[in-house]
């Protein structure tokens, strides 16, 4: 064992700052699911800044030193309070906001989002069929950003006003009917948050062959 480990101490010393490089630094996430249409595509690889929030001590979650705050409407990466999870999703409400949402609609702050349709699409369910879905432009305080909808299916298009308390954050997921987000998963601690996405590193067709889609290599996530 030790003539093995002397042998092969240049990849060990590389797996272990690789590690240290992922866990402190920089990662990559490979999106599974739809959650975020149309913004982000099943294929998709992202990039995440490890360093937006925190610095943690390498291959551990435990934080050295605050170095920042998630923003309304950045998209980041954390775990899921009910079960560990690794999700990615948008930050829609920051602590000390007032958010509630109408038949779909954002308030926050008293100040009710606006909508805008911008074109009709499809959604693949997981059994392979296609609905119909509605890409829209949502407008607030934070900005612009496309989100999805999902009219004939099912889903929660509503929740009454909560405050946000200290260190917690409200997310949703950009395809709004149908993404488990803080609607299903609650609030999210800030502990939980792993860092933020920045932009599309690669990208392949899941669902055609694995194609890949050059179109989207470097796209920029920003708000």
């Amino acid at each position: 064992m030790k003539s093995w480990v002397r042998a092969n101490k240049g990849f060990l010393m590389f797996l272990v700052l690789f590690g240290i490089f992922r866990t402190a630094v920089a990662d990559w996430n490979p999106i599974p699911s739809g959650s975020m249409h149309p913004n982000l595509l099943e294929g998709d690889v992202v990039f995440v800044n490890r360093l937006a929030f925190d610095l943690k001590v390498p291959l551990t979650d435990i934080v050295v030193t605050k170095l920042g705050d998630p923003q309304r409407g950045d998209i980041v990466t954390f775990s899921s309070p009910k079960d560990g999870t690794r999700l990615i999703k948008r930050v829609i409400a920051l602590p000390g906001d007032v958010v509630e949402m109408r038949d779909e609609r954002l308030v926050i702050n008293g100040q009710p989002a606006n909508y805008s349709l911008e074109k009709p699409a499809t959604e693949r369910l997981a059994n392979g069929a296609t609905i119909d879905a509605l890409e829209m432009t949502e407008t607030t305080g934070a900005g612009q950003r496309r989100i999805q909808v999902l009219p004939q299916i099912a889903a929660l298009r509503n929740f009454a006003p909560v405050t946000i308390p200290p260190d917690q954050f409200l997310m949703l997921g950009d395809n709004r009917d149908n993404s488990a987000d803080s609607r299903v998963i609650g609030l999210v601690p800030r502990g939980l948050l792993i860092g933020r996405a920045v932009r599309v590193l690669v990208s392949a067709d899941m669902n055609g062959n694995w194609m890949p889609r050059t179109e989207r290599f470097g796209m920029s996530l920003a708000r």
